[in-house]
């Protein structure tokens, strides 16, 4: 029996999904990872979570935040390594099924990524009385189409050129509507202006 996702939009010709089971990590720490990755770009997510496991970003606690200290600029936060560390290894699962289907892995957002609680057996050992971690990681990804930034980029330019060309226009005509006031006003005559001195 296959496993069962949560998400039920899946589309088979746009989208590459992977599934991490019974991994070794919170499931607390697990759900703050997903909100602070969701709908972000691939690329973008694993550079993120690699800051983080590199002690360069802190995940934002916005759940799970009971006693938890305060990053700078960020609120209570933490470095969870070991959950960035398997959450990355499943992101680069599904990111190769995409390439596995003729998907563009650069235009790929996370559509949908949440952690599940899975089922905790009993320590051995010494450590018997205490249960074990385990927790389901999904991922779904999505490929999007990026907007052709040349195309905008020549419309923007021919806006602002038809712009122009109107400004350059309206002041010509303002030019030469002052030349045609000036040319109707009446002119005074030097010699008459000299007359009237001598008399």
């Amino acid at each position: 029996m296959g496993y069962k996702y949560a998400f039920n939009q899946y589309n088979q010709e746009l989208m590459a999904r992977a599934v991490g089971n019974s991994l070794p990590i919170s499931v607390k720490e697990s759900a703050e990872i997903c909100t602070f990755i969701r709908h972000k770009p691939v690329e973008r997510a694993k550079k993120m979570l690699n800051d983080v496991i590199d002690e360069k970003m802190a995940v934002p606690y916005r759940r799970f935040n009971m006693h938890v200290a305060h990053k700078t600029k960020i609120g209570p936060g933490r470095y969870p390594k070991s959950a960035s560390t398997e959450i990355l290894s499943v992101i680069k699962s599904a990111e190769a099924n995409a390439q596995f289907k003729g998907l563009n892995p650069g235009n790929m957002v996370i559509r949908h990524i949440c952690a599940h609680k899975a089922s905790t057996p009993y320590h051995f050992g010494r450590h018997r009385g205490r249960k074990m971690k385990r927790t389901h990681i999904e991922v779904v990804l999505e490929e999007t189409k990026k907007k052709d930034t040349k195309e905008t980029k020549s419309k923007e330019k021919h806006v602002k050129s038809d712009i122009k060309n109107q400004e350059q226009k309206q002041e010509q005509k303002m030019h030469n509507s002052n030349l045609k006031n000036d040319n109707l006003k009446p002119k005074t005559s030097a010699t008459a202006a000299v007359k009237h001195d001598h008399n």
